[in-house]
């Protein structure tokens, strides 16, 4: 156990206020619920809008209910992605097709894509990682060709725009997580959403059968939220990053998991949700682009649409080989950066889904998950902290094979130069 400045790898704001309104919620009515409900359509620019217990529980009860109006069964994901999104799936009964990925990217590798789709697709995943924007129009033109549902995994992109359209609300319908490590929180939490009437219909029955919340758990999580609170901060987090059983930053593969609406106590977490995005957002860009400046990233020629905006929740980027990428993550957490490795591996390689994908690979997702690295840009970074982690990643620069040029509507994953 080392006492020092710690930064977590990612980071939501939260307040002492935001806490207190969860606590007096619990006995309030469900008036403030509606309010947070009708605000985030409004954002989202939706006409339907449900709140659930996680992001994977939102993605649960899309799933249901698109085949409730198909009989497809194969659901099409990035073979590099949140170890969550293959777990709603199972739980859902439905079988995982994975595409391999473009490491330049970190998008679907699209000539891939193109082979998978068939009569049998149910829908098309494609998931704006660390809030990078997915090719939607070549997603959705392919995915229209099949006659396949379009899903977006926003889970990470929060405030973000694709051609002038808030991530989420393009594809027939989106999700959102709002864990602790997105761009807002209120704990635990998800969105699902969608502008489709049919699918809403469907989606509605699937939400209005859900139980809410338990008590007991919401103040459980309340409690836990209070803790990040106090210990999420940099003079303190050494204390629980120190502890392995707690297994911050480790990624799981659970298909159990409880399928809740979000309570009202939770739901009041988020009173200040806009401001509270718009504040951590705009550091997330201010920080981006000073470590893009000091690291001479090329973040690509960047967009063709002024109208799309970027917002990472962390910074990738791929080091040249696998020993770099562990020597630099040691070296973090030895020196308390936030330096950090993401997924462990690619889908296919989850010792629960052994079998599900023989005889198939994916490179591209394989480099990624050997190579890649994120760097906080969260608003408890300061300029000190900015430092440290310029002068320990330039240990680790050099000539990354391959210059990614970037999609030409979208910058690139950064490269190190």
């Amino acid at each position: 156990m080392r006492i020092q400045r710690t930064l977590p790898p990612t980071a939501a704001p939260v307040a002492l206020t935001d806490l207190v309104n969860g606590i007096v919620a619990t006995r309030s009515g469900d008036r403030q619920l509606e309010n947070i409900t009708a605000e985030l359509r409004e954002f989202f620019q939706v006409k339907h809008l449900f709140l659930l217990s996680s992001g994977k529980a939102a993605l649960t009860a899309i799933l249901r209910s698109l085949t409730s109006l198909s009989p497809r069964t194969r659901v099409l994901i990035p073979a590099y992605t949140c170890f969550s999104v293959p777990s709603a799936i199972v739980k859902s009964g439905l079988d995982i097709v994975l595409c391999d990925i473009d490491p330049t990217t970190l998008d679907f590798n699209f000539s891939h894509l193109e082979t998978l789709l068939d009569d049998r697709t149910l829908c098309v995943v494609p998931t704006h990682l660390f809030g990078i924007p997915s090719d939607l129009d070549r997603v959705m033109g392919l995915a229209k060709r099949v006659g396949a549902f379009v899903v977006e995994d926003a889970a990470q992109a929060m405030g973000g725009t694709y051609k002038g359209r808030p991530l989420g609300s393009l594809g027939d319908a989106g999700f959102f997580s709002l864990g602790r490590g997105k761009n807002i929180t209120c704990g635990s939490g998800g969105i699902a959403l969608t502008n489709c009437e049919v699918i809403a219909s469907v989606l509605q029955r699937e939400y209005r059968d859900l139980p809410t919340e338990p008590l007991g758990h919401a103040l459980r999580s309340l409690a836990s939220l209070a803790a990040m609170w106090l210990f999420i901060r940099p003079s303190l987090y050494w204390l629980p990053s120190s502890l392995p059983f707690l297994h911050l930053g480790e990624t799981f593969f659970c298909p159990d998991f409880p399928e809740w609406k979000l309570g009202r106590a939770k739901a009041s977490l988020l009173s200040r949700w806009r401001q509270r995005l718009e504040r951590s957002n705009r550091i997330r860009c201010y920080m981006t682009q000073r470590l893009s400046d000091r690291l001479a990233l090329n973040l690509g020629s960047g967009s063709s649409d002024s109208q799309t905006m970027l917002i990472h929740l962390r910074l990738p980027f791929l080091l040249d080989t696998p020993k770099d990428k562990r020597a630099l993550c040691r070296m973090s957490r030895r020196q308390g950066l936030g330096i950090s490795p993401m997924y462990p591996t690619a889908i296919d390689a989850i010792p629960a889904l052994a079998g599900r994908f023989t005889g198939n690979r994916y490179p591209g997702a394989a480099a990624v998950a050997d190579r890649l690295v994120t760097l906080p840009v969260h608003h408890l970074v300061n300029r000190m902290d900015l430092e440290r982690i310029v002068r320990a990643t330039k240990v680790f620069t050099g000539s990354v094979p391959g210059a990614f040029p970037g999609l030409p509507h979208l910058p690139a994953v950064p490269v190190l130069v």
